[in-house]
């Protein structure tokens, strides 16, 4: 079978086409053929090299697929269920207890990935995918359509009437602002771009601002809340705005930090954060409980995922270089 692996870990160029020898399924496990995926910012930091993997490891964290052939104790799935990838397959139900930043048994990153024509996994590797939607979209569940879910509504209790602030336009931030409408939330996004904020609008935001020409944008949350602050906030920048993303919180408002896309470590803001007596929560996606409870929420939607460009499984490294180029709006998938 075709497998899309990372020769050695440091740079887009090691990413490589390969064959691999197809592997039955035990009897607690099943075999699928993988059809989708999606990326994420965690495959990127494995790619490059900056999180530590193993030699000809094969690659994406997130996938979607048909069941096509099952072990004999497996009761939760059939051959022909269309399935999808959970990303801590350890981490069945309940609170995180252990740190869920250990991504040991994480595809992709501690254990083989998804860009494999079929993988063989037990069977808390996958969840059922959400009725009639297109593999490619299902694949954008398993890590940022399952982090907004488990952000808002998971540990935000985010409830009808709440204000949601999320920064930027890929896919956490596009999904939280789905799941927000859908719960009766007032959402407001920010973005560089003023033509992805059109985009945003048209999707149900309430409230946009340009991050770039507003640079303190805190102050035009807080304009647009009548001084209030926004009730919860998805935070993925990390320590470049998490200071502003304090000031623009209510008293007692939820901020998820999810991103670090400005870094790893900051200056913050403690004071402002016991003053202000606000719910600061890490995170890092969710268990398979909540990725059911999620696509149980989906089924009785009519959302589906905004993906902006699908590139074919062997031409990874050029994926992977369109998503640094930060044009994208929402998800990027591959498939096969």
């Amino acid at each position: 079978m075709k497998a899309v692996v990372l020769k050695k870990p440091g740079g887009l160029d090691q990413i490589a086409l390969c064959e691999r020898d197809e592997t039955v399924p035990g009897p607690t496990e099943i075999k699928v053929a993988i059809k989708a995926s999606s990326l994420n910012y965690h495959d990127l930091l494995v790619a490059q090299g900056h999180m530590p993997t193993e030699t000809d490891r094969i690659l994406m964290s997130d996938g979607a697929g048909i069941v096509e052939q099952v072990g004999e104790e497996v009761t939760e799935f059939a051959v022909g269920d269309a399935v999808v990838s959970t990303f801590f397959p350890q981490w069945l139900n309940g609170p995180a207890t252990t740190p869920v930043g250990n991504f040991a048994q994480t595809p992709g990153d501690g254990v083989d990935g998804m860009a494999a024509e079929y993988v063989v996994r037990s069977t808390s590797a996958f969840t059922h995918a959400p009725k009639g939607w297109r593999h490619e979209e299902s694949a954008t569940i398993t890590t940022a359509g399952l982090t907004a879910w488990r952000a808002l509504v998971v540990d935000g209790k985010i409830k009808a009437g709440d204000t949601i602030l999320t920064l930027g336009t890929g896919g956490v931030s596009l999904a939280a602002l789905q799941i927000g409408k859908l719960m009766g939330a007032k959402v407001i996004i920010t973005s560089s771009s003023d033509d992805k904020l059109s985009k945003a609008k048209a999707l149900g935001a309430d409230v946009t601002i340009n991050y770039r020409t507003t640079p303190n944008w805190a102050e035009a949350v807080l304009a647009a809340t009548h001084g209030k602050g926004v009730d919860h906030v998805i935070e993925l920048g990390g320590p470049n705005t998490l200071n502003q993303s304090i000031e623009a919180v209510r008293v007692g408002g939820h901020i998820s930090l999810i991103g670090v896309l400005t870094g790893f470590q900051g200056d913050i803001a403690t004071a402002s954060i016991m003053a202000k007596q606000v719910r600061l929560q890490g995170l890092i996606v969710g268990s398979k409980q909540d990725q059911m409870e999620y696509i149980k929420a989906l089924n009785a939607s009519d959302i589906r995922p905004i993906i902006d460009k699908t590139f074919a499984f062997d031409a990874l490294a050029e994926a992977f270089d369109y998503q640094q180029s930060g044009s994208h709006f929402g998800k990027i998938c591959l498939t096969w």
